[in-house]
């Protein structure tokens, strides 16, 4: 190669690397590109390590609780520092799939494998139960529960899958209510309904996952709103596992099919995007929960790479 066409190659070369720091910088790249701030977690079932994580939730003071596939609640400070743990009652290969901190401060576990919902104090003392653990189509019992919320009654909201595919809705002493949903891909139906969280205005919020959707009810199960569809681009959702809210009042979705974190407004306009498959940081493998802190940090679940990275959007 001539000396001339080398300095062209190695010009050429150069402004496309200019060009790719300054996408990864500006945040340009549609598929988002905002590091992590923190990226932590040890594979491995020791105190403080991580295997398979599936959920999170935070409490008032910013502490995470984080379920694995070892059956424990472990609970870590907002920078990763494991404080203490504790093990639901019976052992399933798969784990607790829900998991709230209440705003009474109570621990609120949907135990999928063993039909029921299990209520503990934060310092894992278990309080009560939710359904008799036995397996059942029967308003009151559950094919498997993924998620349980509670509204400003203290009343329990839980979300199923299986052949039920619906929303149960409990008395805070645990007798049953109501229900709404059922098998299906129309409006108010669900497939594998996998997290709920409500906003200000009581409005309960459910990630219907298999519809790669996210809907919207009053707390007697009347729809409001609905938004979302299948597809990778900004504001397409593909298996949304897990969402909840910001202190800003917006809602963070986690995809695991898209491996990325969304940002929306309540009405379902994309406010930004983060992450992508991959296993350096800023990038996900089967990411399954999210959370999000008091300073507005959101702390995801990098189930596959069993880590948790956080970050901040701009």
């Amino acid at each position: 190669m001539s000396e001339a066409r080398f300095r062209i190659a190695a010009a050429s070369i150069l402004m496309v690397a200019l060009a790719c720091l300054v996408v990864s910088v500006s945040g340009c790249d549609p598929r988002g590109s905002e590091r992590p701030d923190l990226v932590w977690g040890v594979y491995g079932t020791r105190d403080g390590w991580l295997k398979k994580p599936r959920v999170i939730a935070i409490d008032a003071d910013d502490q995470l609780y984080i379920a694995d596939l070892t059956d424990r609640i472990q609970v870590f400070n907002r920078d990763g520092v494991f404080l203490r743990s504790w093990r639901v009652p019976q052992l399933n290969v798969d784990g607790p799939s829900g998991l709230t901190v209440d705003r009474l401060g109570r621990v609120l576990v949907a135990d999928t494998h063993f039909y029921r919902i299990l209520v503990y104090d934060r310092q894992g003392n278990l309080l009560f139960q939710v359904g008799d653990g036995i397996q059942g189509t029967e308003p009151g019992r559950f094919g498997y529960p993924t998620d349980v919320v509670i509204d400003e009654q203290g009343c329990f909201y839980i979300s199923e899958y299986g052949e039920n595919d619906r929303i149960q809705v409990f008395s805070p002493e645990g007798i049953w209510l109501r229900q709404w949903g059922g098998h299906g891909y129309e409006p108010g139906q669900f497939i594998r309904p996998t997290a709920l969280a409500f906003d200000r205005s009581q409005r309960l919020f459910v990630a219907d996952s298999c519809n790669h959707r996210i809907q919207v009810f009053d707390t007697q199960g009347n729809l409001l709103d609905l938004w979302g569809k299948l597809g990778d681009a900004q504001g397409d959702l593909s298996y949304p596992y897990d969402l909840c809210f910001g202190p800003d009042g917006l809602v963070y979705v986690i995809e695991y099919g898209n491996q990325r974190v969304q940002r929306f407004t309540p009405d379902g306009q994309p406010r930004g995007v983060w992450g992508g498959p991959g296993r350096q940081p800023g990038r996900f493998n089967g990411p399954w929960a999210l959370a999000v802190d008091s300073r507005g940090f959101v702390h995801a679940i990098d189930t596959n790479n069993h880590r948790v990275q956080r970050f901040r959007f701009p």
